[in-house]
């Protein structure tokens, strides 16, 4: 690399990379271009030229990121600064006309209230972060409080600003969370899919998945080869940044830079925005992307701010669901399924049928009171569709399609996976299974227990755990921890190297920070955010296990019902001796870090290849409680790169870049008053 640039270099990268934001904008934000795309390729060739030959002048908000960065290992996740909060559902006029009573009410019979109405796009939320006007971050919703990082692929979808469109005076000290959904147009999906078919590959069942596949691809090239867009919808913090309105929102928003949905109707009453709602249901079959309803917002911020939110929605705004596409077809057979939680569950088989670009072969029929309720039989034909575009249930049988031959279904008596007597707690719809050595339950409890947001154990799939239950070889999700390699070869289809594949997937998850261990649990009514709170609030296992149910359901976000669940679960000998068995077979639940000063306050880590004493969400949290931080990439702002077993390609990256390289050992001795 030379040892100083040529002036004339620095000048033209920069007018390139200013000329190259201009014409993303006018493209894909304005759908004004004023070049051919073959001139722009040529000024994006000629910029990665010359970013190649001086790296140094790469900047974070360049273009250039737009083809795609080096593979990453894996996604990591983020906090989202303020939560992601879901939106509550209405599917009739009188599920809005209940949302705006009681608005008023809350606000005390005020006269008015305005909204602001759009379309509610079937895509993948997202989170992008600016700081001082430069993206610095993209994680997708995930459960609301964190998300993954995705900021490499985000940076490759055209309409999204690498460099907000405002003054640079204005920037100064600015932090701005914009939030929008990701999606494919239905044009460039049957082209993607297309393409797919002439190269032999699976096709994608519809253009949400297609999105959020594309999202996750750990090969930043690959997505910047989907035909991904977005629409921004709203902000998190805004630091810099003041908003009286969310029209004011929008329309802000629109002149940074960010593609604004066209078709929002602003600053309304509720009478017009029952209008919108039907011509939105009228037309949605027009749009060149896919819609399910639309989104109502209080337009006024100060209204917002006051009205406030749940633990999972606001309270000013509601998605008006369309309603769901639905389907006849016949009911073949009718069966029962077993949960961890014992719950009896019919399911109908149904002959296949396609409903908004999938095909369902099955539905849950929820309860014995549902099927008696709905005269629900085998051999009925029935309507059915997927209830908010994603569940398929029945909605009612087609009785002038009977012929006689219907065979009337009733609810077993006992659990058909073990025999025992079936019970019902009063209040409930389910019938349960009360055997805790039911296999059914046991299967279902090692099923959740391994899944990705619990231990996450790769290669422990439905088939070997149906296989080790069935032969007896465990009977707990606490005997995976004494699984022996000649136990598992014995397996079938299970040769030496699958068998050495999984126990290094179990030892690998021995230590687990304590929010996943409580949701590994099944516990009943405890989810992956729920558990993830409750965890906050104990420094370790023993506190919760004693807990009283008052003081856990001061915690908020956890409800009596759920309280008490925790409490009868922890009280049951049989899950304390399973909580014991696994602390025998080596699981570590990672306490709460103690805080340790602030040594490393203001260093940056990034962490390479897999590291043996610890885990990275260990690492993470001892770096965090020394003061410092952990990122996901290396740059010139990057202080230490941890190198583990098999780095990746940030090694060589950081040599480069002269950077601090230390191994694992050197990295326990810094943190070493944190390691015990």
């Amino acid at each position: 690399m030379p040892a100083a640039l040529d002036p004339e270099i620095i000048e033209r990268v920069a007018y390139l990379r200013k000329e190259l934001h201009r014409h993303n904008h006018l493209y894909y934000v304005m759908d004004d271009p004023d070049i051919s795309d073959a001139a722009y390729d040529r000024m994006m060739k000629e910029l990665v030229e010359l970013e190649s030959f001086a790296p140094e002048l790469q900047s974070p908000d360049s273009p250039s990121l737009r083809v795609g960065a080096p593979p990453l290992e894996s996604f990591e996740t983020a906090a989202h600064s303020i939560p992601m909060l879901s939106l509550d559902n209405g599917f009739d006029d009188q599920d809005i006309h209940d949302f705006g009573n009681r608005i008023l009410k809350n606000l005390k019979n005020r006269d008015e209230v305005l909204y602001t109405a759009e379309p509610k796009l079937d895509g993948v939320a997202v989170e992008l972060v600016y700081e001082n006007g430069i993206l610095i971050q993209a994680t997708t919703r995930g459960d609301g409080v964190r998300g993954e990082v995705i900021t490499e692929n985000i940076r490759t979808i055209g309409s999204v600003p690498l460099r907000l469109h405002v003054a640079d005076a204005y920037l100064g000290n600015s932090r701005l969370e914009v939030r929008g959904e990701v999606f494919i147009g239905k044009e460039n999906f049957e082209k993607l899919n297309r393409e797919r078919a002439d190269q032999s590959l699976p096709l994608f069942a519809n253009p949400r998945n297609a999105a959020a596949g594309s999202l996750r691809q750990l090969d930043s090239k690959i997505t910047a080869s989907r035909p991904l867009d977005i629409f921004i919808y709203g902000v998190g913090r805004h630091d810099g940044f003041q908003f009286t309105s969310h029209w004011e929102v929008l329309t802000r928003i629109k002149q940074m830079g960010f593609r604004v949905n066209e078709k929002i109707l602003p600053r309304v009453p509720m009478a017009d925005v029952l209008v919108y709602y039907r011509q939105s249901l009228e037309e949605r079959h027009l749009l060149p992307y896919e819609i399910d309803g639309i989104v109502i917002k209080v337009d006024s911020i100060a209204i917002q701010e006051k009205l406030g939110a749940t633990s999972r929605s606001p309270r000013w705004a509601i998605a008006y669901k369309f309603p769901a596409v639905q389907e006849t077809t016949r009911i073949r057979a009718i069966d029962i399924q077993v949960g961890r939680t014992g719950a009896l569950t019919p399911v109908a088989h149904l002959e296949p049928v396609a409903i908004a670009g999938v095909i369902v072969s099955r539905a849950s029929l929820h309860n014995g009171d549902e099927i008696r309720r709905k005269d629900i039989r085998v051999g009925d034909t029935v309507l059915i569709q997927r209830a908010g575009d994603v569940i398929p249930e029945v909605v009612k049988v087609i009785t002038s399609r009977r012929t006689g031959g219907e065979t009337p279904f009733e609810m077993p008596a006992i659990c058909p996976e073990c025999g025992t007597r079936a019970v019902r707690e009063a209040g409930e719809v389910a019938s349960r299974c009360p055997n805790s050595r039911c296999p059914a339950k046991i299967k279902a409890a090692v099923h959740h227990f391994a899944s990705k947001a619990a231990f996450d154990i790769d290669g422990l799939g439905d088939k070997l755990i149906s296989q080790l239950v069935d032969k007896g070889l465990i009977s707990t999700y606490a005997d995976l921890f004494f699984l022996s390699k000649p136990v598992l070869e014995a397996l079938d289809r299970m040769g030496g190297q699958s068998a050495d594949n999984l126990i290094s997937a179990i030892d690998a998850h021995r230590r687990i920070d304590m929010g996943r261990f409580i949701y590994a649990l099944g516990i009943r009514h405890v989810g992956e955010h729920v558990a993830r709170v409750v965890s906050k609030r104990f420094d370790n296992i023993d506190q919760l296990i004693n807990a009283k149910s008052d003081a856990l359901s001061e915690i908020e976000g956890v409800g009596g019902v759920v309280a008490d669940s925790i409490v009868q679960f922890f009280s049951d000998p049989e899950n304390q001796s399973v909580i014991r068995r696994m602390t025998e077979g080596g699981v570590k639940i990672i306490e709460k870090p103690k805080a340790s000063g602030n040594r490393l306050a203001g260093k940056t880590f990034v962490l390479t290849g897999s590291l043996e004493t610890l885990s990275r969400k260990e690492a993470k949290g001892r770096i965090e409680a020394l003061g410092g931080r952990m990122t996901g990439s290396v740059s010139r702002k990057t202080d230490y790169l941890v190198t583990g077993v098999s780095p990746g390609s940030k090694l060589k990256k950081a040599s480069a870049l002269n950077i601090n390289v230390i191994d694992e050992a050197a990295f326990v001795r810094l943190i070493s008053d944190e390691i015990r």
